[in-house]
């Protein structure tokens, strides 16, 4: 944390004191537009932070409200719909995205595919070894391509080593965290396209 500026002083990128007298009148000038903007910013961020909880507060006790209807609750998490106004102009979607990560036994999927490749291309084409490899590849800081990963459990490949190295990975899997997005669109016109409606500053 910041110790407090001294009056008569502002500090500069350096983290040096410096007598206001000795700054610019427009470094100052730009200083405080630039804070009043950022101050500005961070209430709205607030401000869209507590809409955003209080609409999924609103759509839950609104799919509470439909399942008593139907005499059951509804448990679990709220959300992966979309909503849409009686008129059909506007709709309201809701997602969940969780952020998956693997465990130990994703080395052991990798192990076992290996040896898989390793069977299948002593007298065959080496392009499907650098597929599987372009699957496993990391990035700067180290992360596994979720998606590429993944992808190799939707293909279909009769084996029964590759069916054990799929079911590793897919014990490797566990979800980290999960967050939800809300999202707003209009209607165009009478068409059956929906725009957008856009809370992100820098869209606008």
């Amino acid at each position: 944390m910041n110790n407090q500026i001294p009056n008569g002083y502002m500090e500069n990128a350096q983290g040096h004191l410096v007598p206001v007298d000795a700054v610019n009148d427009l470094d100052i000038l730009r200083n405080d537009l630039v804070i009043a903007a950022v101050s500005m910013a961070q209430e709205l961020r607030q401000d869209l932070t507590q809409y955003k909880e209080s609409v999924i507060d609103d759509i839950t006790a609104f799919i509470e409200l439909a399942a008593e209807k139907y005499d059951t609750t509804f448990g679990g998490k709220k959300g992966n719909l979309t909503l849409t106004s009686y008129d059909g102009r506007y709709r309201l979607q809701i997602s969940i995205s969780d952020t998956i990560t693997f465990d130990e036994r994703l080395q052991i999927a990798k192990q076992l595919i290996d040896e898989c490749i390793h069977r299948w291309t002593e007298n065959s084409s080496v392009n499907i070894k650098a597929l599987i490899e372009h699957a496993f590849q990391t990035d700067k800081q180290g992360n596994i391509n979720t998606g590429r990963v993944l992808g190799l459990m939707k293909l279909k490949i009769d084996d029964k080593q590759w069916t054990k190295a799929m079911e590793a990975l897919k014990d490797s899997i566990s979800v980290a965290s999960s967050k939800s997005y809300m999202r707003l669109y209009q209607r165009i016109g009478n068409e059956d396209k929906y725009e957008q409606i856009s809370l992100d500053v820098s869209s606008l």
